[in-house]
C-alpha cells in the first residue's frame, strides 16, 4: 500500500467513528429517556411541589395557598401527637432492626451451613417477603391474634394452661399489640435480608476457617467473632442501614392491624407511626400543609440518623 493509502486510512475511519459514537449517543437516549422523564414527573416535581405546600397554608386544596414560611415546620415540631408519633416509631426500630439482623444472619448461616435442600429452604424463607403487607397484616389481626378464644394465638395459650383470652391489640397494660406488630413485620422481610447476608457470607473465602482450624479453632462462636463477623461488615452496615430505613416507613401493618385509621377508629392512637399520623393530618383532617411538613421533618430524620448511622459504622471505609 502506498503511503498515500495508509495516510488516507485515518481519515476514512475518523467519520465511521464518530457516526458510530453519535448512534450510540441517540439509542443512549432514546432508552435512558422514559426512566428520566417518569423521574422528572413522578419523583422530582412531587417532591417540589410538596415543599411548596409545605410552606404555604393548603387547607382543603393540593394547590399552593397563603405563604407561612416555616409556621407548617414548627407547628409539627410542636405537635405532641406527631412526637408521640416520633417515639412510637422509635421503639419499633429498636425492636425490629436488631431482631431482624439476627434472625436473618442465623437462618443465613443455617442455610448456608446445610448440604442438601439450600434451594427449597431459601426460597421458603424468601416467600413471605413476596406477599402483601396489607394482607399479611388482615391475617395476623383478623386469625392469629383477633383477640377471641378460637384465635390461633389464644388457642395456643389455652394448651399451656391459659383460659381467660388475651385481647392482643386493645390491651394497653401491657402493651400486648407490640407482639402482633413486630412479628409480622420480622416475617415479612427476614427473607429479604437474609438472602444479602448470604451472598455476603459466600464471599467469606473457605481457607480462612480452615487455616483457623489448623491453628486450633473450633466452629462456632469463635471463628464467628474473628471470621464471619468482621468479613461481613459491609453487608451487615447495608442491612442495618436499609432495615432502619424501612422501619420508619412503616406503615400497613399498624394501619390495618391497630384500626381504620381514622382519627376516632380503631385503636390506632396506641401506636401509630409517623407516616400514619400525617396520613390523618393530610387526608383526614385536609391539611395538606401541615402533613407535607411533617413528612419533610420525617425526610430529614432519616437521612440525619442514617449519615449518623454510616459514620458510626464506617460505612464505605476500606476493611
Amino acid at each position: 500500500m502506498s503511503a498515500d493509502g495508509v495516510r488516507a486510512t485515518p481519515a476514512l475511519v475518523a467519520p465511521a467513528r464518530r457516526q458510530q459514537d453519535r448512534e450510540a449517543t441517540i439509542a443512549f437516549w432514546v432508552l435512558v429517556s422514559p426512566l428520566l422523564l417518569g423521574l422528572i414527573v413522578f419523583t422530582f416535581v412531587p417532591i417540589v411541589w410538596g415543599f411548596l405546600i409545605s410552606l404555604s397554608q393548603a387547607r382543603n386544596t393540593i394547590g399552593i395557598g397563603e405563604w407561612v414560611g416555616l409556621d407548617n415546620y414548627s407547628t409539627m415540631l410542636r405537635d405532641p401527637a406527631f412526637r408521640d408519633s416520633l417515639v412510637t416509631i422509635l421503639v419499633f426500630t429498636a425492636f425490629i432492626v436488631p431482631l431482624t439482623y439476627a434472625l436473618s444472619l442465623g437462618l443465613a448461616m443455617l442455610v448456608n451451613g446445610v448440604g442438601w435442600g439450600r434451594p427449597f429452604f431459601r426460597t421458603a424463607f424468601f416467600i413471605p417477603t413476596a406477599i402483601s403487607y396489607v394482607i399479611a397484616s388482615l391475617v395476623w389481626k383478623m386469625s392469629i391474634f383477633n383477640g377471641v378464644p378460637s384465635g390461633v394465638a389464644n388457642l395456643l395459650l389455652y394448651e399451656f394452661g391459659i383460659e381467660d383470652p388475651t385481647s392482643w391489640i386493645a390491651s394497653t397494660d401491657p402493651p400486648w399489640y407490640w407482639l402482633v406488630l413486630v412479628p409480622v413485620r420480622l416475617w415479612l422481610q427476614v427473607g429479604l435480608y437474609l438472602i444479602i447476608l448470604r451472598a455476603g457470607l459466600q464471599e467469606i473465602p473457605r481457607d480462612l476457617y480452615e487455616a483457623a482450624y489448623v491453628d486450633g479453632a473450633r466452629p462456632g462462636w469463635s471463628t464467628f467473632r474473628h471470621i464471619t463477623l468482621p468479613l461481613l461488615r459491609n453487608t451487615t452496615i447495608a442491612v442495618l442501614l436499609l432495615n432502619f430505613i424501612n422501619a420508619f416507613q412503616a406503615f400497613d401493618e399498624f394501619y390495618n392491624v391497630m384500626g381504620s385509621g381514622s382519627t376516632s377508629g380503631g385503636n390506632v392512637s396506641l401506636a401509630r407511626p409517623p407516616l400514619v399520623y400525617l396520613y390523618q393530618v393530610a387526608l383526614g383532617q385536609q391539611d395538606y400543609g401541615r402533613g407535607s411538613a411533617g413528612a419533610f421533618i420525617l425526610t430529614a430524620l432519616i437521612i440525619a440518623v442514617t449519615l449518623v448511622q454510616g459514620r458510626i459504622f464506617g460505612f464505605g471505609r476500606r476493611t
